[in-house]
């Protein structure tokens, strides 16, 4: 993946409805140092917050299914959530179905 790649996906990971709000600071911090001496720094800092916030497919299925869940996508929305969510684990995925731990996801892969 490109510098410019990278960019891209930690943008893509902020603009996501979902991403927290400690997620995007760390990927502000990350673009603001790109090109300096502070991006080394900046992407080990960006990839420990993503390694706290980048959800599994097991905690989606358990949120989505949950009370509060049900508070936050709506109740038809959170059985659409749930199930889902079982088709993609049924298919290998194992990480949460949002933009924001999609993006985080393939960032860890290459931030390893």
């Amino acid at each position: 993946m490109t510098k410019q790649e990278r960019i891209t996906k930690v943008r893509e990971m902020m603009d996501a409805p979902s991403c927290c709000a400690e997620l995007k600071a760390a990927g502000q911090v990350y673009l603001d140092a790109v090109g300096t001496e502070k991006e080394a720094e900046a992407q080990a800092a960006l990839a420990a917050e993503l390694k706290e916030d980048v959800t599994s497919i097991d905690s989606l299925i358990a949120f989505a299914g949950s009370e509060t869940g049900k508070q936050v996508f709506g109740e038809e929305g959170a059985g659409a959530m749930v199930i889902a969510a079982k088709n993609a684990k049924a298919a290998g995925e194992d990480t949460c179905l949002c933009n924001a731990c999609q993006a985080g996801k393939i960032l860890l892969k290459e931030f390893a």
